[in-house]
């Protein structure tokens, strides 16, 4: 017996009995299941393989946040470089040090 199935004589017994809670409950977890599986073929997620490619994805997606973040770290770091080294020439500049240098 399928899903589909299932949820039809759930609510036939429903109707039957007159929808007791236990009934209800069976009701909504079957319809929610079927729900779910559908989704998941809608979206082409019901092969064998869907779970190694839902890995991979995160696997790249995480290997894309540790890159973004990696470049961002650098960008920061270069820029505090060269404020460094413009007040480095600043200080050169104004204490005379820059003739010596010539």
């Amino acid at each position: 017996m399928n899903r589909e199935d299932m949820v039809a004589r759930l609510i036939a017994q429903a109707a039957d009995a007159g929808g007791d809670m236990i009934t209800l409950r069976a009701i909504v977890e079957e319809a929610s299941e079927l729900g779910a599986e559908r989704a998941v073929a809608r979206m082409g997620l019901d092969d064998p393989q869907a779970h190694s490619d839902l890995s991979e994805l995160r696997q790249l997606l995480q290997a894309w946040r540790d890159a973004k973040a990696s470049a961002w770290k650098a960008v920061v770091a270069w820029v505090v470089r060269g404020a460094l080294a413009m007040l480095l020439l600043g200080i050169a500049w104004r204490t005379g040090t820059m003739e010596l240098l010539k």
